[in-house]
């Protein structure tokens, strides 16, 4: 059974910084690129950053770029977000999957980034 369990959110004023960390278990982590996806108010879930499978390329939506870095430890099962320099818009939950899941999603973690 597949479970995702995402932690590290919380309230942070404009300019702070958070970690994100996802563990992962049930399939075979090291086998599929992974993503952090972000619901933020009145928008769908969106792709924020996404890294392959091995770990050697990240990419990252516009509005992150050059403030969130991806990375992901294949030994441990879990993939992370490091995200600095965070702007009210960034609020959101965040959640960790594979590239276009075929199974369900984690609880997510709460950012609240105030101004």
């Amino acid at each position: 059974q597949v479970q995702l369990v995402e932690s590290g959110g919380g309230l942070v004023q404009t300019g702070g910084a958070l970690r994100l960390s996802c563990a992962a278990s049930g399939f075979d982590f090291s086998w599929f690129n992974m993503v952090w996806y972000r619901r933020t108010p009145g928008k769908e879930r969106e792709e924020v950053a996404i890294i392959s499978n091995k770990g050697d390329s990240s990419n990252y939506a516009d509005s992150v770029k050059g403030r969130f870095t991806i990375s992901r430890d294949n030994d441990k099962n879990q993939a992370y977000l490091q995200m600095n320099s965070l702007k009210p818009e960034d609020t959101g939950v965040y959640y960790c999957n594979v590239e276009r899941p075929t199974w369900g999603w984690g609880q997510g973690t709460q950012v609240t980034v105030s101004s």
